[in-house]
């Protein structure tokens, strides 16, 4: 099967950063389901994972962590779906990755695609939808269904993958939405995606909030970088939460947290399939939900770009594009 892969970890512009490989086609067992790959989604994690380091692999390595596909053949224990099914999934960052023909995945991690989508257009979500479901209806205990309306949340890095399918999933939930975007097109997305206020990140956020008569946030989901803490936890209501995807080096100072009883959590969408949980088939669950909410209208693709086709040269051109930082929505290739 085709696959792009790497060897040595290098700079994105040298050639030699991905390579176009042909590798065995994988046999699925257990709970593993066979994926033929149709297109694929790049994002920050991918990046961070093949920056440069001194290091060399043995054996060609496949990354990769967003794709849909149509499932070829299944394990002898799986139960939720059958050969010809449409899939999309993020995957396992302990595994082999999606830029490649034909991917194994366990199916409690794989949901079935939205039927009104593309591939591509399917292929954008799974990662950030998985992030953002699990930062603000697990991790902070906002109730899905509106029962908590009314609230407020603000998203710090709103226009990128993670934050454009959390503002609608937070305006199904009924929230009051801040979303912070630095550039007039951002700002456009962001507000297309159903924010009612529009922040921007380069400029003090505390004194832009108030100035929206908005004393306090009830949630706050920090979905670029912890530069933001401070004004984070001043904002964050008494007794409420604020979610960070960063692992980071900043200072953290916890004082401001402890005066006001506030909660932090931390989302790390692959914990489930890394450790095995025993509720990975959430993410099952959550997808499939989200692909019916797709199918009902109520929510919309985070694609903005299409890169054709699937090759070293072109996962090169999309991961330049993430690593300069200011993509608006999910870079996709797609077609082999």
């Amino acid at each position: 099967m085709k696959a792009v892969a790497i060897k040595k970890y290098l700079p994105i512009e040298n050639p030699e950063s991905f390579l176009d490989v042909e590798m065995k086609k994988p046999v699925p067992a257990g709970h593993d389901i066979l994926v033929a790959v149709k297109a694929i989604a790049v994002n920050p994690v991918d990046t961070k994972v093949r920056a440069p380091k001194d290091k060399i692999e043995n054996e060609p390595r496949v990354i990769g962590w967003d794709a849909s596909g149509v499932i070829e053949s299944v394990g002898s224990d799986v139960t939720l779906f059958q050969p010809g099914d449409e899939v999309y999934y993020a995957g396992d960052i302990t595994r082999s990755g999606s830029n490649a023909e034909y991917q194994l995945v366990d199916e409690r991690i794989v949901g079935h695609k939205p039927k009104t989508l593309s591939h591509p257009e399917a292929a954008a979500l799974p990662l950030t939808t998985i992030t953002a479901y699990e930062a603000m209806f697990d991790r902070l205990g906002i109730d899905r269904d509106g029962k908590d309306a009314g609230q407020s949340i603000l998203i710090i890095g709103a226009g990128g993958g993670v934050g454009s399918i959390a503002i609608q999933l937070a305006k199904r939930a009924g929230l009051t939405i801040i979303a912070t975007a630095s550039r007039p097109e951002s700002s456009q997305w962001v507000t297309d995606l159903g924010a009612d206020y529009v922040v921007n990140h380069r400029k003090p956020m505390v004194e832009q909030v108030k100035a929206l008569d908005i004393e306090y946030v009830d949630h706050i989901a920090i979905f670029n970088d912890m530069r933001h803490w401070q004004a984070a936890v001043e904002l964050v209501r008494p007794q409420g939460g604020i979610v960070s995807i960063d692992d980071t080096d900043h200072p953290m100072p916890m004082g401001g947290m402890k005066l006001k009883s506030a909660s932090l959590h931390w989302e790390f969408m692959f914990a489930r399939s890394m450790h095995q949980t025993p509720d990975m088939v959430e993410q099952h669950k959550l997808l499939t939900y989200v692909a019916k909410e797709i199918d009902a209208g109520n929510l919309k693709t985070t694609i903005n770009l299409v890169i054709r086709p699937i090759n070293a040269v072109n996962l090169r051109k999309a991961h330049a594009l993430i690593e300069q930082g200011n993509v608006i929505g999910k870079v996709v290739l797609a077609d082999w």
